[in-house]
């Protein structure tokens, strides 16, 4: 009993008091349509009626497919509220992939937002129809039952919470960055936690009008409720197009959203900028990749003060926050950190050996919080090794200074190692973005008989400017030396992105690498 007092309340209990308090309030705007907290609340207790109507409980998992829509985090929530979990598919995944994520979190019921995965939504569930005891759909489709037709007609019901703080609230399935994509499982407390988390350290505005633009079954979905329980509104946008975003920032009066560091490019390359009124907006959180320190300068010179710079990952977030403060052109040092552990984190910097190192030296940043994950879904032996030694371990390679500030080198298996010498991609790749010309460039190892791998960049030149190989690598050369120096150079139109917005490395690798087996150091 006394663990249950300890543990706090559950993601229901959160959402469902956020929405009772203020009833005559805006809590979502998408399409034109507005939807106001108590018609939010409502649908919720329909939903709940729905699910249970069809035999969705405790220990049932629903997976969602979804693009940004209020109706999916309504049924998310009314799930979660059951103590039936949940789990997002990639909304810009493969089939494949979305098929072994139902498969491997062993789902039992499927939600698709048919307005715009109708097709992919039919294919999952053919696919997967052996497991799945019940398929939702949120318009009318030949596979699966329409939720909010029936959510309407299901007559006036009140919304409850049923969930216990130790129950699974969510399986989150890894960006699959460095490998095959592992479920990751919170429960209530750990859900609960990070929302608080969110709302102490984020300088999120007391009065938010959030506008959701990334995958809301990222990262940029972890702001819809601690903007609910602020009061605020929710805009919802289906996918990034930047005049849009300047239009839509310009007449709602945005004061807060969330961008990954290539929507943030294409915002400062897109002609409207400098003529859009973006004098409300208060806070632009940026993340999922580092940030060219040149472009954030760039950034704050044309946008304002308002970028703050967080980091985390599927395992363990937030972790850390650069905050508006620091982003002060009269200390750019600071613009290449990740910022400074949250208040709710336990933080050290670990050797291979697990043992701290000294200050200024790299290592791999390991942490501890209530609202880091319990354990990876059916991987006993990932999950020791995530845990090994008490701490949890990032995988991303740091040093932290007298201060307390980490500057991440590189994830721990993208280090490249070039005649016995570590060398980070991100070194070479902010140096490569100091260019006028450079727009984004990435950097990997590639096999090389004499130098065991060789620096390779793809660079993607930006609108107007043609740098040659040579000289982009002679600017490297005159600012860390020739080891870190590109050995090759090659010019592409864009590069390929994870859903969640980085850099896919290993598509790039894949085709230096093909056939050819990778050590990592």
């Amino acid at each position: 009993m006394l663990e249950l007092i300890h543990q706090g309340p559950t993601v229901g209990a959160q959402a469902l008091r956020a929405l009772a308090r203020y009833p005559e309030r805006i809590a979502f705007v998408s399409d034109g349509k507005q939807v106001t907290y108590r018609a939010t609340l409502d649908l919720i207790a329909r939903m709940q009626s729905v699910f249970a109507k069809q035999g969705l409980g405790r220990g049932d998992r629903l997976a969602i497919i979804t693009a940004n829509r209020a109706e999916s985090w309504c049924a998310s929530v009314a799930a979660q509220s059951l103590a039936v979990s949940t789990t997002w598919l990639h909304p810009l995944g493969s089939l494949e992939d979305q098929v072994d994520q139902v498969t491997d979190g062993e789902c039992t019921a499927l939600l698709v937002d048919s307005g715009n995965f109708l097709v992919r939504g039919g294919e999952i569930a053919a696919q997967t129809k052996d497991r799945l005891r019940a398929v939702f759909a949120l318009s009318p489709t030949d596979y699966g039952l329409d939720l909010l037709a029936l959510a309407a007609g299901g007559g006036a019901v009140s919304a409850q919470d049923v969930a216990r703080p130790e129950e699974v609230a969510i399986l989150n399935y890894t960006g699959g960055t460095t490998g095959k994509s592992k479920g990751a499982l919170r429960n209530h407390a750990q859900i609960a936690s990070y929302t608080t988390a969110i709302l102490a350290d984020f300088e999120i505005p007391m009065a938010p009008r959030y506008l959701l633009i990334a995958p809301m079954s990222h990262v940029g979905g972890t702001k819809i409720l601690p903007t609910l329980m602020l009061g605020g509104t929710v805009h919802m946008m289906k996918g990034f197009d930047p005049k849009v975003v300047l239009d839509v920032v310009a007449r709602e009066k945005i004061n807060f959203t969330l961008l990954v560091p290539t929507m943030i490019y294409m915002l400062l390359d897109h002609p409207d900028l400098d003529r859009t009124d973006l004098s409300s907006l208060e806070l632009l959180l940026y993340g999922a990749s580092p940030m060219s320190p040149t472009r954030l300068e760039e950034g704050l010179k044309r946008i304002g003060p308002v970028f703050s710079q967080l980091y985390g990952q599927t395992e363990c977030y937030p972790i850390s926050l650069l905050r508006k403060a620091d982003h002060d052109l009269a200390r750019p040092e600071l613009f290449a950190s990740c910022g400074f552990p949250i208040s709710s984190v336990a933080v050290s910097i670990l050797d291979d050996s697990d043992q701290p190192v000294s200050t200024e030296e790299p290592g791999e940043i390991c942490v501890r919080a209530a609202h880091a994950v319990g354990t990876y879904w059916k991987r006993p032996e990932q999950t020791a090794e995530l845990f090994r030694g008490g701490w949890l371990h990032t995988g991303d390679i740091a040093r932290m200074d007298e201060r307390g500030y980490m500057f991440i080198l590189d994830r721990k298996k993208d280090m490249i190692v070039s005649g016995g010498f570590n060398i980070y991609p991100r070194d070479v790749e902010d140096v490569l973005s100091t260019h006028a010309g450079v727009a984004i460039a990435s950097v990997i190892g590639a096999p090389d008989p004499k130098w065991g791998e060789a620096v390779v960049a793809l660079v993607v030149r930006r609108p107007g400017y043609n740098p040659g190989p040579e000289e982009l690598i002679q600017l490297v050369k005159a600012k860390k030396g020739a080891a870190h120096a590109p050995k090759r150079i090659e010019f592409v139109d864009s590069l390929p992105m994870t859903p969640v917005g980085k850099v896919d490395k290993k598509v790039l690798r894949a085709k230096f690498w093909a056939g050819q087996e990778r050590q990592i150091g």
